[in-house]
């Protein structure tokens, strides 16, 4: 999870994506989600959100990535 914040944190979006992309489990989905709401492809976000067992967070997309990075780094 932290690789995939890694790379999109450091604007690539693509390598962030094949880190999750195989991935099983609600924090891989919760990932997934969080990089389709990125590209804007919000249906397909939010079917990953539902697999993550979350709804879409109504925060902005950097305050979501720094969100995801204090619960994944612990």
């Amino acid at each position: 999870m932290l690789r995939a914040l890694w790379y999109d944190g450091n604007g690539d979006w693509e390598r962030a994506h094949e880190q999750v992309d195989s991935l099983g489990g609600k924090s891989a989905a919760r990932i997934h989600a969080y990089l389709h709401r990125k590209e804007g492809d919000l249906w397909n976000a939010d079917y990953w959100y539902g697999r993550a067992g979350v709804k879409r967070p109504d925060i902005t997309l950097d305050e979501e990535w720094e969100m995801l990075l204090m619960q994944y780094s612990v």
